[in-house]
């Protein structure tokens, strides 16, 4: 997979991701994630107008993969006319551990025509699948979820396989939304939004409707480490077989599916979330199994650091929003002008990357404004969530860091409130308490697997920019 990726093929329909904004005429995008300002040929610029663009020759499908693999814009699935697999290319592997009541339901929600195997992963009472097209593969104990998908893995033989957990149930045209995307052929993976099975109940069902660990956010993006999806959750994929030659690494009980996917990145694979495509998970809504779960997935980033070194990293800052940051987080004078130095500074420095388009003092003063902002919520969401330990150790000695932590915890719930739909779902003081206790509960997993594994690199601060293409 190393190498140019194959060309896109005529037919294949692409847009301007919503964020992406266009100045000159079209001649300049600004968007993705680092921020990129790109500058286009007036002909590249005339195929985009409307924010749209299929490819039909060489030239626009070298653009449009430009466009794409710099996330200003993404695949257009109802608008691409390029052929796609069928979904007779497809076999659907679910593992399961002692959930019968699962696998009926999710089997009774799949289309009767798809191939399925259930790999029953040690269940204490054998696994049961009476669907016609169902097959059964067993192991005599528990080997873990891993071991469950490469034993089904190893029995597929279309080329494509979708892995559906047991305790999921998915949308109508989940698979057909998600087969579009294949059109591309340098596409070898691709993901659905992961929702909730209900979103009534509980207070604690209602915030996990609104922000499950396993549910990306509303907006399509590649899967690049570091980048706004890091990673897709195993939980529902839908893979080309032959990407997956090492298939999931078994000697991993969490993190396998980050795994997969930063392998996959590091060969040169491109990958998509595509939020279009939902798949419903039956969430955890009591509190034990809910904390607990949270900080099992924390202890998973140890493991990833032996194996991805610097990409588990809870902060990605460049100099000078690092030291912006620090300067506003002292919150004293002397801090506040140093941020107000570093930024200043900053915008000066990028007037000759955006000159020549309109306004262009006011749109370098704009993207440093923005990647400040940036670097507030990193620092922010740092100090609540993967260094909290430190944070209420600095918060016990200082009236300062007291207050500022404080008003850290309450501003950014309000905001991810907000953000994720909170309003007339859950109100904002059971949000950000539980909020706070999904980071604390993180955390807890985060400092467990640094404490037992001898590795802080997922503790430790990375210089650069978060990435969003190559």
């Amino acid at each position: 997979m190393s190498g140019r990726p194959a060309p896109l093929p005529n037919g294949f329909a692409i847009r301007l991701a919503p964020g992406t904004r266009v100045l000159a005429g079209g001649e300049v995008l600004i968007g993705g994630s680092p921020t990129r300002l790109l500058r286009l040929r007036p002909r590249a610029a005339a195929l985009l107008a409307g924010g749209r663009l299929t490819v039909t020759d060489p030239g626009t499908a070298a653009l449009a993969r430009r466009l794409l693999d710099t996330a200003v814009a993404h695949p257009d699935p109802a608008a691409t006319t390029a052929p796609i697999p069928g979904p007779g290319e497809v076999t659907v592997v679910i593992p399961v551990l002692g959930d019968q009541a699962g696998i009926d339901r999710l089997l009774a929600a799949l289309d009767p025509q798809l191939p399925v195997i259930v790999v029953d992963d040690g269940s204490p009472v054998p696994i049961r699948a009476t669907r016609p097209g169902t097959r059964v593969l067993r192991h005599e104990s528990p080997r873990g979820p891993a071991a469950a998908r490469n034993t089904g893995l190893a029995a597929v033989t279309t080329a494509l396989v979708a892995f559906l957990d047991a305790d999921t149930v998915p949308g109508p045209d989940w698979l057909t939304s998600l087969l579009t995307h294949l059109a591309d052929p340098a596409c070898v993976l691709v993901a659905p939004r992961i929702t909730a099975l209900t979103g009534s109940g509980s207070a604690l069902a209602r915030y996990e409707a609104l922000r499950s660990a396993l549910d990306m956010g509303p907006d399509p993006a590649p899967v690049i480490p570091l980048s706004p999806v890091a990673y897709v959750p195993s939980a529902a994929l839908l893979v080309r077989r032959e990407a997956l030659a090492g298939g999931f690494d078994e000697r991993m009980h969490v993190a396998e599916d980050v795994d997969l996917c930063w392998r996959l990145h590091a060969a040169g694979a491109r990958m998509r979330y595509e939020p279009a495509a939902a798949v419903a998970h039956d969430h955890r809504t009591g509190h034990r199994a809910w904390l607990a779960r949270r900080a099992f997935y924390g202890t998973g980033a140890a493991a990833l650091d032996r194996r991805h070194a610097g990409t588990v990293a809870p902060l990605v800052l460049t100099g000078w929003s690092a030291l912006a940051a620090a300067g506003l987080a002292s919150g004293t004078r002397t801090g506040a002008a140093v941020a107000a130095a570093a930024t200043a500074r900053a915008g000066w420095r990028m007037r000759p990357v955006v000159a020549g388009i309109p306004r262009a003092d006011l749109e370098a003063a704009r993207l440093t404004l923005r990647g400040l902002r940036g670097a507030c919520a990193q620092t922010a969401q740092s100090a609540l969530r993967h260094h909290w330990p430190i944070a209420l150790v600095a918060a016990a000695v200082s009236r300062r860091a007291r207050r500022l932590l404080a008003a850290a915890a309450v501003i950014d719930g309000a905001i991810d409130w907000y953000r994720r739909g909170g309003p007339g779902t859950l109100d904002p003081v059971r949000y950000i308490a539980y909020r706070r206790l999904d980071d604390l509960a993180y955390g807890a997993g985060l400092w467990t697997g640094a404490v037992r594994t001898r590795r802080i690199g997922a503790l430790l601060p990375r210089s650069g920019t978060r990435t969003a293409g190559r």
